[in-house]
């Protein structure tokens, strides 16, 4: 590939076959020459994100491989870099849309499907970052379960991921954030919650083991509080 390197890995997930998945060589690789990642705010520093396995992706993917399929509910991945959690969900039959802003997510998304033997997924371009636009290919319409890892890394004073998440809630969705204790998480809970999103969370903390990393972190789950009764 121009400008950047690859490589080809066999990731095992638990609860699920593996999958193949094309990343990244590493986090020093940067290719913008039409400067596409700068005008969507990407730095330099930011660029190899979106192409490398994460550990709370690994943890999204876990959770996603044991979620009960059910027709006709629409599934948004938010921030989904290499898709993993779109890509288990996917293959177990759920109408999945992954999203990201990064403008090398969709042509990395089409070649692991291709790798893995996958019918075509829904990709959106999804930034949070930037006030709605409604552009040609953004994410549109509603969805019963929305889910995302490691998307509180940076500060996010005016609530723009909460305010996103709300505009593409459904009614009764829930929403999945897999979080390696950052420290925005109190922040973003605050912002959630003036969206009207109650919270609960698990800690997902183990142990290293034979062929498993140490991972410290936790799911957060919300919903819209329900009004109450007259």
């Amino acid at each position: 590939m121009p400008g950047y390197e690859i490589k080809l890995e066999r990731i095992a997930i638990a609860g699920a076959d593996d999958l193949v998945i094309r990343s990244l060589l590493d986090r020093q690789q940067f290719s913008d020459p039409l400067g596409a990642a700068a005008a969507q705010g990407i730095s330099s520093a930011a660029w190899p994100m979106f192409g490398l396995l994460w550990p709370s992706g690994a943890q999204l993917a876990a959770r996603m491989a044991v979620h009960p399929v059910v027709i006709g509910a629409r599934v948004l991945e938010i921030g989904c870099g290499l898709a993993l959690a779109s890509l288990v969900g996917h293959r177990r039959g759920n109408d999945m849309t992954a999203s990201d802003c990064h403008p090398l997510a969709a042509g990395f998304l089409l070649e692991n499907l291709r790798l893995n033997a996958l019918a075509p997924m829904k990709y959106r371009r999804g930034h949070w970052g930037m006030r709605e636009m409604n552009a040609p290919g953004d994410v549109l319409g509603l969805f019963d379960l929305i889910i995302g890892s490691d998307l509180l890394y940076e500060r996010d004073a005016s609530g723009l991921l909460a305010a996103f998440i709300g505009r593409h809630a459904g009614p009764a969705a829930q929403i999945w954030i897999v979080d390696p204790d950052r420290g925005n998480r109190p922040a973003f809970n605050r912002q959630m919650a003036d969206e009207g999103f109650g919270m609960c969370e698990e800690r997902l903390d183990q142990r290293a083991s034979q062929g498993r990393v140490a991972y410290r972190g936790r799911l957060l789950t919300y919903s819209k509080r329900r009004a109450p009764q007259p």
